[in-house]
């Protein structure tokens, strides 16, 4: 590792050497370096996103699936923030991601050229770290540290912003990575406290979050109830969650708060493993924001940083719990559905379809309640959640994950008006013949909206209103979208046309699109 070489390829020989093997890029003329220098190296595989928001969480996807960092490469400030949205998912998903920004030679700064802004300001919303090397000669230095920040629990957004003159001039050294930081050991304390809460007799319950929604994990807590007659409740949305035949069921905190109030509510001990206090998403005219009941006490088993799976296997061993996975009753399946096609319907079509060792997408909004249920008697399987809120992350969490897993079926159950925000992902399926099949719950309106302006109080709908909630006149046309993009596409009107055109995505390898026409 002692040769001296460009800045370029020195940097993609160190990001290689720290286990970073795949880069989601949409670069320009300051990256152009480092592009050039990819065939030097084969061991970094790049893949185009026609659109900046799609690589960012494209990167989310792999690097979820993955659990080592994936690579960005974007254009200066304004590529930084056409991919913010997805960074900001990826923040709160706690994805390890190597944001390389590229920015203007050094030297021309000054200049204040059209493209010239702040890109450590725009960065700093969703990377806690951010590097800028000067020279050639400290670039995989910083490379190294950026991935091992972006490594570090629980994960995290490193956004390395590379001049153009420090990418091109020679003497870099390639840098090797360093050393691995581990999660931290909850304090027998602690352990000994959640244990005393638990066994108190007073209704109490675990709420799972962060990365503790794996199949060990919710068999801890899973044997911790078993023994405490303790709920176990998982957030809202979790990053990834494994789920289906023979792993542990959770139930999840509801999207509206007063739903979510209603779960929690009776609660003496809340116990938070790897999750953030639960709060209403939104505010709301007369409606509370802190969802924990009065009188209910919250202690906090793990952290983000902490070895949550460590701390819930000695609780389970403190109060007798013990459980296990092969030997759990697995959940029916709904019914092949008939009829029309509404999002029960589609649900239950997905649910009769989907294959072992599948990888779903969920951005399907207002029937991602739909979704879930039917679905948790299916075959083992992952599913990967909108984490942050910013629509327009489930085709390219998509892309990400069937990059990262080729040989497992991916399934994007997105919503039609997020579709819209990064619909460029499509292309990027059929350039890299994915293994992604699309279902978009067409309901030609932003649904979740219309249900928000009547929960907010904003009064009564006028036409202007609804039209900014309305997505016909014309209606979007996602076959043809599809198409045009070189994905095979078909329209579904009945649940027997969903079903149908379900089976045969899951026949065939390679990218496919259903436009579910949903009953309105």
């Amino acid at each position: 590792m002692g040769t001296t070489m460009t800045g370029a390829k020195a940097m993609i020989r160190t990001l290689v050497g720290a286990g970073v093997t795949t880069c989601f890029a949409n670069p320009g003329t300051s990256e152009m370096h480092f592009v050039a220098a990819l065939d030097a190296e084969p061991g970094l595989r790049a893949v185009l996103g026609l659109f900046e928001g799609v690589a960012t969480g494209a990167a989310d996807g792999c690097a979820r699936m993955t659990g080592v960092p994936a690579a960005t490469l974007l254009h200066l400030g304004p590529g930084l923030g056409n991919g913010l949205a997805n960074l900001h998912n990826a923040r709160r998903a706690a994805t390890p991601m190597v944001n390389i920004v590229g920015d203007h030679a050094t030297g021309h700064e000054r200049f204040d050229a059209p493209l010239q802004s702040d890109i450590a300001t725009v960065a700093r919303n969703v990377s806690p770290w951010i590097g800028r090397p000067a020279a050639p000669e400290e670039l995989c230095r910083v490379t190294a540290e950026a991935v091992a920040a972006a490594s570090a629990p629980p994960g995290q957004v490193a956004t390395l912003i590379l001049p153009a003159d420090v990418s091109w001039s020679d003497g870099a050294t390639p840098a090797p990575p360093l050393p691995d930081v581990t999660r931290t050991t909850v304090d027998d304390t602690v352990v000994d406290d959640v244990a005393a809460a638990l066994r108190s007799g007073a209704p109490a319950a675990l709420l799972l979050g962060g990365a503790t929604l794996r199949r060990h994990h919710l068999a801890a807590a899973a044997g911790i109830a078993g023994a405490t007659r303790a709920r176990v409740l998982a957030t809202t949305f979790v990053a990834r969650t494994e789920r289906g035949a023979g792993i542990p069921a959770v139930e999840k905190l509801q999207y509206l708060g007063e739903l979510a109030a209603t779960q929690l509510d009776g609660l003496r001990h809340l116990v938070l493993v790897d999750a953030a206090h639960p709060a209403s998403f939104f505010a709301y005219p007369g409606k509370p924001s802190d969802l924990v009941p009065a009188g209910c006490t919250v202690h906090v088993l793990a952290g983000p940083a902490d070895d949550a799976l460590d701390a819930l296997a000695r609780v389970a061993d403190l109060v007798g719990g013990k459980t296990d996975v092969a030997a759990l009753p697995d959940a029916p399946l709904p019914a092949r559905p008939t009829g029309p096609l509404t999002g029960a319907a589609l649900a239950a079509a997905v649910a009769n379809v989907l294959p072992e060792g599948a990888v779903v997408s969920d951005e399907s909004a207002t029937n991602s309640l739909w979704m879930s249920a039917a679905t948790v008697g299916c075959p083992s399987h992952d599913w990967l959640q909108l984490t942050g809120g910013a629509i327009g992350q489930g085709l390219p969490v998509a892309v990400g994950a069937a990059v990262a897993s080729p040989d497992r079926p991916v399934f994007a159950l997105e919503a039609d008006g997020s579709a819209m925000y990064t619909i460029q992902s499509l292309w990027t399926m059929a350039r890299e013949s994915l293994d992604v099949t699309t279902v978009i719950m067409n309901n030609r309106s932003y649904a979740i909206l219309n249900m928000e302006l009547a929960r907010t109080g904003a009064g009564e709908a006028g036409p202007q209103a609804r039209d900014l909630l309305d997505l016909s006149r014309p209606d979007i046309d996602f076959v043809r979208l599809a198409e045009g993009m070189g994905v095979p596409a078909v329209a579904a009107h009945t649940a027997e046309e969903a079903i149908e055109a379900l089976e045969r995505a899951a026949a065939e390898p390679g990218p496919h699109l259903i436009d579910a026409i949903l009953q309105r």
